[in-house]
């Protein structure tokens, strides 16, 4: 596969040919011999993944209406006396370093383990940039049989959007792109290794009908897991948050119509805070734990964190020193680091069932299955919700994050309102007349939808980062009403 169409990134046009790729490359890696953490002596276990992310910003010139579309690091890069876009420089060594630091572990006979989530809009950036020594170090740890079971890639959102306020079958478009560029780039084999799911801004749905169709997309998209902050999921039978966070659950969506998707959820502990990753707190966390019961089978804890892999004076500075001490003490001992779907295949090997797993489900659906019941449809659910929400002004059913201040929805009416009439002319001028997606012009669509729906323009709510997304709105208006 090209990764690059015209000057566009591979996002679309080879859904069938990755589908039957992936299909046959998963079934070839579950045959393949693997050098997995012996974790049968382990009284625990840690792993940590980090999260990459730049966006796609029309700042390419002075005149937003024409300026290039071209990534946030670039525009860094070209102004490194404004703000702190003097860390430009380090971002860019914190994209490519861990292609630095597994080979030299691995080499000190050392088994470091390392999670990595990169978003499509960074990695387009980073590609047109001409930063091709990022990808030459990605490469080498993705590809090289010698240090690609140290690392495991986590699959996105294209984009970068976040899940609970994203049109659903624009996210489905946000998977299957991401795949596409992954593929692209690293080749079939490396994306049938990819069986965990990372979701931008660690949001996750709660309302059923969208929660339910989130699953579904990574479930038919050939995930097994899922990442999940703990305060965005409770208990089924109570409605209160996880018990024992440091096992796998298994996450059950059901929808208004009375279908139920259910995906291994691997629970990240409190907030958002670099430290945690930049310091290895799970690994000291991880040793104060012991082994527990699961499913009959005596199993070692795990515990996980994610955090921005280049934000932050800790993470661009204590973090590389951290890693290498905490990667050469854990190799071997009682407490090692493990990746989250090796730690999923020694569970299978003791017999541990994602059916025996506790069960999950998104926040706040305790209460609304009190007094509705999958099946009865989508308007008696939109009622039973609105009497909820005239009961109790803290129920939502806008989704939950790694911080809970902030509904991706409330408060962004101006960038919301644009990216919700892209998405639907973009339904009624490609998908619904079935438009070929190898088209240059369904490609070229695409990404400026995908490319509007970023976090960022949401995050900030107001100013520079709103008019960049409103714009971007814009020119997909304008090749949705010109070109189809």
């Amino acid at each position: 596969m090209p990764e690059d169409i015209a000057g566009l990134p591979n996002i679309c046009g080879q859904e069938d040919t990755l589908e039957k790729a992936l299909r046959a490359e998963q079934a070839k890696a579950a045959a393949q011999p693997r050098n997995r953490i012996d974790l049968g002596r382990a009284r625990s276990a840690f792993t940590i993944a980090l999260h990459m992310h730049q966006p796609l910003i029309p700042a390419g010139g002075p005149d937003l209406r024409t300026a290039g579309i071209i990534s946030n690091l670039r525009y860094m890069m070209d102004h490194q006396g404004v703000g702190d876009n003097h860390n430009a420089p380090v971002f860019h060594w914190c994209y490519k370093r861990m292609g630095e630091f597994i080979p030299q572990l691995i080499h000190e006979g050392k088994q470091p383990r390392v999670m990595l989530d990169y978003s499509g809009t960074l990695l387009h950036g980073l590609r047109d940039m001409g930063l091709n020594d990022v990808f030459d170090s990605l490469k080498t740890i993705t590809v090289n049989p010698q240090y690609r079971d140290a690392v495991e890639w986590l699959g996105g959102a294209w984009g970068h959007p976040v899940a609970p306020s994203t049109p659903v079958q624009d996210y489905r478009l946000h998977v299957k792109a991401w795949q596409h560029h992954f593929a692209a780039i690293f080749g079939f084999e490396a994306l049938a290794r990819v069986r965990g799911f990372s979701p931008a801004e660690m949001a996750l749905p709660n309302h059923p009908d969208v929660a339910y169709e989130f699953v579904k997309t990574l479930r038919d998209c050939g995930f097994r897991w899922v990442l999940v902050q703990e305060h965005t999921v409770e208990r089924a039978e109570t409605g209160h948050g996880p018990e024992r966070k440091h096992i796998p659950h298994k996450l059950v969506c059901r929808n208004s119509h009375g279908e139920a998707a259910s995906i291994v959820a691997i629970i990240k502990t409190q907030g958002s805070d670099t430290k945690l990753v930049a310091q290895m707190q799970p690994y000291y966390e991880a040793k104060g734990l012991g082994r527990l019961e699961l499913a009959g089978r005596n199993v070692p804890p795990l515990v996980t964190q994610i955090a921005d892999g280049e934000n932050g004076g800790v993470m661009m500075n204590e973090f590389p020193p951290k890693y290498m001490e905490v990667m050469r003490e854990c190799s071997g001992s009682e407490t090692p680091a493990v990746n989250v779907t090796e730690y999923l295949e020694y569970l299978d090997e003791l017999g541990v069932k994602e059916e025996s797993l506790p069960v999950l489900q998104p926040l706040f659906q305790k209460r609304i299955w009190e007094r509705f019941r999958p099946g009865e449809g989508p308007e008696r659910l939109a009622k039973a919700i609105a009497d909820l929400r005239k009961e109790d002004s803290r129920f939502t059913m806008d989704g939950g994050s790694w911080t809970n201040n902030i509904s991706w929805v409330r408060g962004y009416g101006e960038v919301l309102g644009p990216m919700e009439e892209v998405s639907s002319l973009f339904y009624e001028k490609a998908i619904k007349p079935g438009v070929p997606t190898s088209e240059a012009r369904y490609r070229n669509a695409l990404f400026h939808l995908l490319a509007s729906q970023t976090s960022c323009y949401r995050y900030w709510g107001q100013g520079q980062w709103t008019d960049y997304g409103r714009e971007i709105c814009r020119r997909a208006t304008d090749i949705l009403t010109h070109d189809f």
